[in-house]
């Protein structure tokens, strides 16, 4: 079962929280401040986290921050009555994945609640193999034989979201919520641009390809040996 950890310092709102998140079949755990989450996260496995900004002792900005530098690196949704662009960017900065401006409607954090485990998944899972290729999470690389490409970040998340799915059939606005974020700011002809430079680094590679889907949208085909 996923573990969420929901941090808000205000007891009726945890309820709601609590309330939503068991229905839809998550296991969830409470703290009342970001010191508390600190706490918490030594004693359990925690998938995903809902950080309030306004807390006391310890804010969600500040528990971020020390979550990222002690490489925590589970989705982090956050939550907060500041709906200026620069307190967004603030949060993203710091590490998390995603955010909400109260008063939140419930049923669309569960929908960012399951985008963001998806997402996780792409980290959680390391490897791919097809063939003689070996898609490698931890080095954000892709290897064949004696070839090695380093790729960017987002690049990477691409690539291995495709592949992760052969076959499947991603549109780009599914494709920019998942990796770049529901609140994200980018056209969505960035995953065309994205699309064009993997399809350059790995031409001649054989053994996938990543196909246009006019219409809809892009899906990677796998070729076995």
């Amino acid at each position: 079962m996923v573990n969420i950890l929901v941090v808000e310092d205000n007891s009726n709102i945890r309820k709601l929280y609590r309330t939503y998140l068991e229905h839809a079949g998550y296991r969830v755990f409470e703290a009342v401040n970001g010191e508390e989450g600190l706490n918490f996260v030594d004693q359990i496995k925690v998938d995903l986290m809902i950080v309030d900004v306004m807390m006391p002792k310890m804010n969600g900005y500040e528990l971020t921050r020390e979550l990222r530098q002690m490489s925590f690196e589970f989705p982090i949704l956050m939550i907060t009555a500041k709906d200026r662009l620069d307190d967004k960017r603030q949060g993203f900065h710091l590490g998390s994945d995603d955010y909400m401006v109260k008063p939140i409607d419930f049923d669309e954090m569960l929908l960012r609640v399951e985008a963001l485990l998806r997402r996780s998944k792409i980290t959680s899972d390391h490897r791919i193999i097809i063939n003689e290729v070996i898609v490698d999470q931890d080095s954000l690389s892709v290897s064949k034989n004696n070839d090695h490409i380093q790729l960017p970040k987002k690049e990477f998340y691409l690539l291995f979201k495709l592949l992760s799915y052969p076959s499947k059939i991603f549109t780009r606005q599914q494709l920019m919520d998942e990796i770049w974020g529901y609140d994200n700011d980018t056209d969505e002809r960035t995953i065309d641009v994205h699309i064009k430079r993997l399809r350059e680094k790995f031409e001649g590679w054989d053994d996938f390809s990543i196909v246009t889907v006019r219409g809809l949208g892009y899906k990677a085909e796998v070729h076995n040996a």
